[in-house]
């Protein structure tokens, strides 16, 4: 089903842009015809004008030729600017899908980014010089009838030596398709890399890591350079081959017209001609593989977008489900990584009624982030279900699902945007929502103190922001617009007692509006206000209850400390 709805994504791209692959094909046609102008005026200035001394006729030649080179300019242009609007055309129908796709598939991960390069390097290719010359190829058999015409020898010759540069152009490609494959590989992997290492630059200088990962980088980046190297190599020898067979094929098509010429079988004026002729008929053919390099590398970034996109095909349109209220079920969840054998999570099971707040605590791997990546839908379950008022959390279309849940990872990500962007999760004129849920995370009056307000810029990932600013900024944005389900994971990390304090009057506030609130904490105060506790070891549930039942069970737990738990506050008014 996925590999259909890919096939139907592909064609409608290709049936939107194809209009303007006709028209550039049609121009090449038209300027093919016209660059037999050069050639004629040749012919006619040698066998005509010569011959009988009639400036009249050499004039009007030449005024005829200059049109025709105008005329050829001027489609030049026209097909080049029809050739940059399949590029903006294309960059309109796919760009959104490639980065909703990157997002899908990989996630945080840096090296996911490349991909979108790849796109851009596609799309630049069809929209520069280097597709010229592929649209001018079909068009040499053009010339060889033409030169046919002015003599059977001359168009056999010239018909061999096109045969031979494009056996060589095939040769070209054999030689160069491998290294070049892999040079993409080593290019994708060298970027992504060295965008995770930017991502950590102050780790990298704190922990004076920067000469083992200089290593670590150059491992990749040599093979880069070496695979680009040998691509490279191949490519300029065959480039100079090619470019050899082509002056020499012009060169002693020349010797082939003047014996034609010295036996009264051609004119001299044909011999000029077919020279020409026979330049233009190779010249695609050599320029082609000049930009073989080029070539090979959009194609290969061409299938790994490709790849990308049927990994990731749309989503079908579904029924749009009501607001949940915010019943939140696990069933049987089984987890195991993309390449890894071992199982995150096993049979984890448990239910919360709408309105219920939960903590999960466990020590470290025994899988708390990976069953809030579930929660929330972000990770598919390899087997089990999470369930959101009896709805698959799964397949249910994420831009309708997120905006009822709200999420606050580990590790807090902020967009390079303004704080009110980032609260409102980029949705305009929801100005009151943003205020509202930055009084809920206790951050409003400082968002006040800050240069612009609500209009600061945060910087690339919250840069400009301490770590307690974009924990409590973050958690705005994880309430903002009321949401039925809220998953924190370890919320209260870059907190100090003021932010703890706001982060419990947050939970108090949600629980008011009867939001189902799940959090991962190890501070016992942030657990001791939730109405159950599920308790994680070695990815399966060892205790799951009321929390009351489970604080007497586990006694002196070296994780949760029975300490006075949080008043429940009265419910609100309908609307507050």
């Amino acid at each position: 089903m996925a590999q259909k709805q890919k096939s139907d994504e592909l064609r409608h791209v290709s049936g939107a842009c194809r209009g303007y692959f006709v028209v550039a094909a049609l121009f090449s046609l038209a300027m093919n015809l016209l660059y037999l102008a050069a050639p004629i005026y040749m012919l006619q200035v040698y066998d005509r004008v010569v011959s009988s001394g009639s400036e009249t006729t050499l004039v009007m030649l030449t005024v005829a030729l200059l049109a025709a080179l105008a005329a050829l300019a001027g489609l030049d242009t026209v097909r080049a600017r029809v050739l940059n609007r399949v590029g903006v055309r294309l960059d309109r129908l796919l760009a959104g899908r490639v980065v909703s796709a990157m997002v899908e598939k990989f996630g945080g991960m840096a090296f996911g980014a490349q991909l979108l390069r790849d796109f851009d390097a596609f799309r630049q290719f069809i929209t520069g010089t280097g597709i010229h010359a592929i649209f001018d190829l079909p068009w040499a058999p053009i010339y060889i009838l033409v030169i046919f015409l002015l003599h059977p020898l001359l168009g056999f010759f010239a018909l061999g030596s096109v045969v031979v540069l494009v056996v060589m152009m095939l040769a070209n490609e054999w030689l160069v398709r491998e290294p070049q494959a892999e040079a993409g590989t080593a290019t994708s992997k060298t970027y992504g890399f060295t965008d995770m290492s930017l991502r950590n630059a102050e780790v990298i200088q704190a922990m004076g890591m920067t000469e083992g990962l200089l290593q670590r980088w150059g491992r990749d980046r040599a093979r880069m350079v070496e695979r680009q190297a040998t691509a490279s190599d191949r490519a300029a020898t065959m480039h100079s081959v090619i470019k050899f067979l082509r002056m020499a094929m012009q060169s002693l098509i020349l010797g082939l017209g003047a014996y034609l010429v010295i036996n009264r079988m051609a004119s001299a004026g044909a011999m000029f001609a077919a020279s020409l002729l026979l330049g233009r008929a190779l010249q695609p053919v050599e320029q082609t593989v000049g930009q073989w390099r080029a070539l090979v590398s959009a194609r290969s970034a061409y299938f790994r977008v490709r790849d990308l996109l049927l990994a990731s095909p749309p989503a079908e349109r579904s029924l749009i489900l009501p607001r949940p209220k915010g019943s939140l079920s696990a069933e049987n969840l089984h987890f195991m990584a993309p390449g890894n054998s071992k199982l995150l999570l096993r049979n984890v099971s448990f239910r919360l009624e709408a309105g219920d707040t939960l903590g999960v605590i466990g020590v470290s791997g025994a899988g708390k982030s990976t069953l809030a990546r579930l929660i929330v839908g972000v990770c598919r379950p390899s087997g089990g279900v999470v369930r959101l008022d009896g709805a698959d959390i799964w397949t249910w279309p994420r831009e309708s699902a997120g905006r009822y849940i709200g999420y606050l990872p580990q590790d807090i990500e902020l967009f390079a945007d303004t704080v009110a962007a980032n609260i409102s999760r980029f949705r305009t004129g929801m100005d009151a929502e943003v205020i509202r849920a930055a009084r809920m995370a206790g951050v409003h009056e400082m968002i006040l103190r800050l240069p612009d307000g609500y209009e600061t810029q945060v910087g690339e990932g919250g840069a400009a922001l301490s770590g307690g600013y974009r924990q409590r900024i973050a958690l705005a944005r994880a309430v903002f617009d009321r949401p039925a389900l809220v998953v924190l994971d370890e919320p209260s990390s870059n907190l100090d007692a003021t932010g703890d304090q706001a982060l419990t009057d947050c939970i108090l506030q949600l629980k008011q509006q009867g939001t189902t609130v799940v959090i991962i904490s190890h501070r016992p105060a942030t657990i001791a206000a939730m109405d159950k506790i599920l308790i994680l070891r070695d990815g399966a549930v060892d205790i799951f209850g009321d929390r009351a039942e489970v604080l007497a069970k586990l006694g002196p737990h070296p994780h949760v400390r029975a300490v006075p738990s949080i008043p429940q506050a009265e419910p609100a008014a309908a609307g507050g």
